[in-house]
C-alpha cells in the first residue's frame, strides 16, 4: 500500500471516529502524524460538532451555543448557516441529509430552522419536510415564504420521480378494458385476436390467417373509478404522509380517476380540493401528531362510494388504533363484501419495514385487506395491478418479495 493511499484510509478512519481515536491512529502512519488537510478539518469540525459529546463549537462550528441555551438566537443562526454551507460542500447528497437530520435530532437546532437565513442553506429533502410541517404552527411570518419554497422543491422532485410512472399504470389498466376497430400494431390484443380467428386455422399451411384483428382503445374514459386515500398524520406516520400527499395529488390529476384525499388523527378533514389544486397546500393542512381514531375515517370516507366495485380505498396507517377497534374490522369487512378494492399500506416510503399492530394488520388481512409496506418507486405496479383486478393478496406478497 503506498503511503499516500494509507494516509487516505487512516484520515478517513480519523473523520469516523473523532478527535478521540487521533492518538491511536497516528502509529498507523509514517511519520507518525495523519495530517489532515485543510479540507478534511473542514469536514472534521462540521463532523464533530454533531457526534462529538466534548465539542463545544469554539473552534469555528456551532457548537454549543445552537444546541444549548443559545438556541434561536441571532448570534447562532450565521454559524449554524455556515455550518451548512460547509456540509452541502463536503459531502456527497445523500450524506448531508443524513448529518442534517441527525444535527436536529441529537443538537435541538429545530428552532434556528425559523431564520431565513438557515432555511435557504438547508438541503430539500423529505425528512426536513416532515420537521418543518411538524413546527408549521411555530415558524414565524418571516420565514414562511422560505419554507414554502423548501417544501415546493420537495415536492417538484417527488413528482418528478412518480407522475409518469403512475399516469402509465393507471391509463394502461384502464385503457386495456376497452376495444376499439383502429389499427394500432401496439394496441393489438393478441390474445382476443388469436381466440377469435382460431376457426380460420390453415391445417394444411399450419398457419392462422387472421380474418379481423382487435385492438385495444387508448382513448380515457372520465372518472372510470374512484380512488379514496385516508391518511394517518400521526407523527410516527410523517413520511408516508408526504408520500401519500404527493401521490394523491398525481390521482388527481388523471381525468379516469375521481380522487378524494382525506387525512385524520382524532378528528377527519377532508383535503381533497387542497390536493387537486396544489399538493404544498395540502401538506400545510396536515397536522402531524396527535392520537388515531381509524375508524372515524373510514365512516366519512364510506359517504364517496358510489360504485363499490369500481373503487379503490387506501389506508395509510400503522394501524394503531385509538378508537372503536371492532367497528374498524365491521366496516372494513363489509367494505371488501361489497367489492370495494380496500388496501393499507402501513408506510409508503423507503425507510426499513415500520413498526405497527400486527395483530390489527392480520385480521384485517383474514378478512380480505392485505396490510403491507410499500416504497414509493413500487407503488405503480401495486396500483396498476388492483385496476386490473389482479388478486391483492398474491399482489401485495409479490411487492413485498420485490422490496426484499
Amino acid at each position: 500500500m503506498s503511503a499516500a493511499v494509507e494516509r487516505k484510509t487512516v484520515a478517513r478512519w480519523r473523520l469516523i471516529l473523532g478527535q478521540s481515536a487521533e492518538k491511536q491512529l497516528e502509529g498507523c502512519c509514517e511519520g507518525g502524524t495523519i495530517g489532515l488537510t485543510e479540507e478534511e478539518q473542514i469536514m472534521d469540525r462540521a463532523l464533530a460538532d454533531i457526534y462529538d459529546d466534548t465539542s463545544d463549537g469554539t473552534d469555528g462550528g456551532t457548537g454549543g451555543s445552537a444546541g444549548g441555551k443559545g438556541a434561536g438566537t441571532g448570534k447562532s443562526a450565521p454559524r449554524l448557516s455556515k455550518w451548512l454551507g460547509d456540509v452541502r460542500s463536503m459531502f456527497p447528497e445523500d450524506v448531508v441529509s443524513i448529518i442534517q437530520n441527525d444535527a436536529m435530532e441529537r443538537k435541538g437546532w429545530k428552532q434556528l430552522l425559523f431564520e431565513p437565513e438557515v432555511l435557504a442553506k438547508v438541503k430539500p429533502d423529505i425528512q426536513l419536510v416532515g420537521t418543518l410541517l411538524s413546527l408549521k404552527g411555530k415558524i414565524p411570518e418571516k420565514t414562511k415564504d422560505t419554507a414554502r419554497m423548501l417544501v415546493q422543491a420537495v415536492v417538484d422532485d417527488l413528482v418528478k420521480r412518480l407522475e409518469n410512472d403512475i399516469r402509465r399504470a393507471v391509463t394502461g389498466a384502464l385503457n386495456r378494458r376497452q376495444h376499439s376497430p383502429l389499427p394500432s400494431l401496439s394496441g393489438i390484443d393478441w390474445k382476443r385476436t388469436i381466440r377469435r380467428n382460431l376457426k380460420h386455422y390453415d391445417t394444411e399451411r399450419r398457419l392462422m390467417i387472421p380474418e379481423k384483428f382487435y385492438f385495444f382503445d387508448r382513448a380515457r374514459r372520465s372518472k372510470e373509478w374512484t380512488v379514496i386515500v385516508d391518511i394517518d398524520q400521526s407523527g410516527s406516520m410523517a413520511d408516508s404522509v408526504i408520500w401519500a400527499s404527493v401521490i394523491s395529488s398525481i390521482f388527481a390529476g388523471i381525468p379516469s380517476l375521481n380522487t378524494r384525499v382525506v387525512v385524520f388523527d382524532t378528528a377527519v378533514v377532508d383535503l381533497t380540493e387542497q390536493c387537486a389544486n396544489d399538493p404544498v397546500d395540502m401538506l400545510f393542512g396536515i397536522q402531524l401528531g396527535g392520537g388515531t381514531d381509524i375508524n372515524k375515517s373510514v365512516a366519512y370516507c364510506e359517504q364517496f362510494i358510489e360504485e363499490p366495485r369500481k373503487t379503490l380505498f387506501i389506508i395509510v396507517s400503522d394501524l394503531y388504533e385509538g378508537g372503536n377497534r371492532g367497528a374498524l374490522i365491521r366496516r372494513m369487512r363489509e367494505l371488501r363484501e361489497a367489492g370495494v378494492r380496500t388496501m393499507c399500506l402501513l408506510a409508503l416510503s423507503d425507510q426499513g419495514q415500520p413498526y405497527y399492530d400486527e395483530n390489527l394488520a392480520k385480521v384485517l388481512a383474514r378478512d380480505g385487506t392485505p396490510c403491507f409496506a410499500c416504497t414509493p418507486a413500487l407503488l405503480p405496479e401495486l396500483v396498476e395491478g388492483t385496476l386490473k383486478g389482479l388478486d391483492l393478496t398474491e399482489l401485495a406478497k409479490r411487492i413485498a418479495t420485490k422490496q426484499h
